[in-house]
């Protein structure tokens, strides 16, 4: 026998971990996998990190953070997925793995996953509640409509308003250049598009835009698509129109109904003060005759004579004017003089407490050590006066004008 008869390909691990990778991945380059989504978590690069499987097996599967991106739903567990990609080989734990880069609810579509998902979060913050939306003004002066300005739902909405008051005034925000501030003079604000497909109407299914009708300061109608069609600012907003048509419809009354409320409403008024200056006069004729009447004529007359007394005596206080003036002046001259008083005071209890403060300045330890002196204390804190009160190898500490020296007696004298 020949040793050559003997010789084996023995590999390393790496080296049969790679040989396996590069035989899967030139196998299943593009394909579909369908199971269920299990054990489902996010990294914090972004990547995500699921199972999909059946009843009889599993496969662990990774869809990095580029691809992850475009997902507009997110994944949850035991629901169907279907997965496009390719397998690999994970060396570090020496199993294969599905690396996805597209991922699709079997059952219901992505954009209508996504608008679930989103309808159900933003209904448990409240978004949704009836007493969160506010009232539709009955008479905006200025009406702001968000859409396209080349649409037909931005027509339509002028035509109606045209039709039904050609007085209102309409600020048009393009929608290529929707911002959130508006107007601080608009009072009512629709969001407008025609028909169309669900990814033609998605822009008004993001949650960036639910939420910026939910900061918005003023009332918003919402008038996207046809009646059938429903978005996520349908929900959010403080009125839903079917159409754009019929959200012009709503803000605005005509000028026709307007008109005719007005006259109904000064006819009415017309009426009521009629009847109250009628029932006025009956009072006032049953009145006339009566004694009370004559007591209040008699009592008003009383009080005119009283206005004529204090008219008197205002005329005589006039004369006495001179009178005043000259007691004014006194008293004007009396105030400088305490002025002047006060003045000398304040300046000798200034001059007293500046020799007061100069004595103490002088008598100060801190004047002391700005001399050039020095003050030794103990650890303590205690003023060392004597070299009895200190022993040799003790740490004292000798307190400057500026700073302090922390030393050690190495001798006594």
């Amino acid at each position: 026998m020949h040793n050559t008869e003997f010789q084996r390909k023995i590999y390393s691990v790496s080296e049969l971990s790679f040989e396996i990778r590069e035989m899967l991945e030139r196998r299943f380059t593009d394909i579909w996998v369908e199971g269920e989504l299990s054990n489902f978590k996010t990294s914090t690069a972004g990547h995500l990190y699921f199972t999909l499987k059946d009843d009889r097996a599993q496969i662990p599967a990774v869809c990095f953070r580029t691809a992850a991106r475009l997902l507009r739903f997110r994944p949850e567990n035991g629901k169907l997925f279907r997965a496009r990609g390719r397998v690999s080989t994970y060396e570090g734990r020496g199993e294969y793995q599905l690396i996805v880069e597209v991922l699709e609810p079997a059952g219901l579509g992505a954009l209508q996953l996504a608008f679930e998902q989103l309808k159900q979060k933003l209904d448990k913050e409240g978004l949704f509640n009836a007493e969160r939306k506010r009232p539709i003004p009955a008479f905006p002066r200025k009406i702001g409509i968000v859409t396209s300005p080349k649409s037909a739902a931005l027509r339509d909405i002028l035509t109606v308003l045209k039709r039904r008051h050609n007085a209102i005034n309409v600020v048009i925000f393009p929608a290529e250049v929707q911002g959130d501030g508006a107007s601080l003079q608009v009072m009512v604000i629709i969001v407008a598009r025609g028909g169309g497909s669900m990814e033609d109407l998605w822009p008004f299914n993001e949650e960036r835009v639910a939420r910026a009708i939910v900061r918005s300061r003023k009332p918003v109608i919402s008038a996207v698509g046809h009646e059938v069609d429903f978005t996520i600012c349908d929900f959010v907003a403080d009125l839903r129109a079917a159409t754009p048509s019929a959200a012009a419809e709503i803000v605005i009354k005509s000028k026709a109904e307007i008109t005719d409320r007005v006259r109904q409403m000064d006819a009415r008024l017309e009426s009521l003060m009629k009847y109250r200056l009628s029932t006025l006069r009956h009072f006032l004729a049953a009145k006339i005759g009566s004694r009370g009447f004559v007591v209040a004529e008699n009592r008003i007359r009383r009080m005119a004579q009283r206005v004529d007394d204090l008219a008197f005596r205002i005329e005589q206080a006039g004369r006495n004017r001179s009178f005043i003036r000259s007691r004014a002046h006194r008293l004007e001259l009396c105030e400088q003089h305490l002025a002047a008083a006060m003045q000398r005071a304040m300046k000798r209890w200034h001059q007293s407490f500046a020799r007061i403060a100069h004595t103490l300045d002088a008598l100060s330890p801190l004047a002391v050590l700005e001399r050039g002196y020095a003050i030794c204390l103990t650890p303590e804190g205690r003023v060392i006066r004597s070299a009895e009160a200190v022993e040799i190898d003790s740490n004292v500490k000798v307190r400057l004008h500026q700073g302090s020296l922390s030393a050690k007696v190495t001798a006594k004298e």
